[in-house]
């Protein structure tokens, strides 16, 4: 039975598969860097995935996705960008990167083809671009109010009453 995976693992997985695909290899120092993480934190998780069956490692040599793991990280690389296609499509604000981490760890699959099928359609023909940004102005979304306590990264991250 496949385990379910973490945020963090997810992440790691995003990570191997677009080191893979780059360099033909991946290495945990790599791993460490990107993420931020400390080598022990890199060693750690991989053993999990590698029990998991998501990637195979061998002490002091490169990582390598199993079939696996690469059909996984295939698809967490694709979502990651198709999200960020489609919030810069729609002239999103405020730091789309990360909005697309707050949100990628909580969608579906068929949520994301939806998100896809959106992007080929209002990107196949130019106008419709130029309708869906005049639908901006008529927004009914409650925006004017007080929302400050939502956990929305923009209201976590915005400084300009700080």
């Amino acid at each position: 039975m496949i385990p379910i995976l973490t945020e963090s693992m997810e992440d790691y997985m995003e990570i191997i598969y677009r080191l893979s695909e780059e360099k033909g290899y991946v290495r945990a120092v790599d791993i460490s860097e990107l993420l931020n993480v400390q080598a022990s934190s890199v060693t750690r998780m991989i053993r999990k995935l590698d029990e998991a069956g998501f990637v195979k490692y061998e002490r002091y040599r490169n990582i390598s996705l199993t079939p696996l793991g690469a059909r996984y990280g295939r698809f967490l690389a694709w979502r990651d960008d198709t999200l960020k296609r489609f919030l810069r499509m729609l002239n999103a604000d405020m730091g789309v990167d990360e909005q697309v981490e707050g949100i990628e760890h909580y969608i579906t699959p068929d949520t994301m083809r939806l998100i896809s099928n959106l992007l080929t359609y209002f990107t196949s023909s130019p106008g419709r671009l130029d309708e869906l940004a005049s639908l901006r102005e008529c927004s009914e979304c409650p925006l004017d109010e007080n929302l400050r306590e939502l956990r929305a990264w923009e209201f976590r991250h915005h400084t300009d009453d700080a």
